[in-house]
């Protein structure tokens, strides 16, 4: 059985793939460790009333794009971002690791 939570993360990844188009190609070109530095940022960004200026830290040493990609919201939701983003890395690691036929 699927908590809500997991669903939520598999959802979102869909998400990122189908909407934001952030698909297995276009995720295999980050691979200086954008993915989990992005995960990182937003799991920063899921502490409680931790207030602007640490979202900002987290925005300022970890998010590795465009300030307009980086959209926080509750602590849940920036979870639920980070957890999909760490998919999507897992995912790019296990793509790299097969053998070529």
């Amino acid at each position: 059985m699927v908590t809500q939570a997991e669903q939520d993360v598999l959802d979102e990844r869909t998400r990122q793939v189908k909407i934001e188009g952030w698909t297995a190609k276009h995720d295999d070109k980050h691979n200086a460790g954008e993915l989990p530095c992005a995960a990182a940022a937003y799991a920063i960004a899921s502490i409680p009333n931790i207030g602007p200026n640490y979202i900002n830290t987290a925005y300022d040493r970890y998010w590795p794009w465009h300030r307009a990609w980086w959209k926080p919201t509750t602590p849940r939701r920036n979870l639920v971002k980070a957890a999909a983003l760490i998919i999507a890395e897992i995912e790019r690691i296990d793509r790299c690791q097969k053998p070529s036929a």
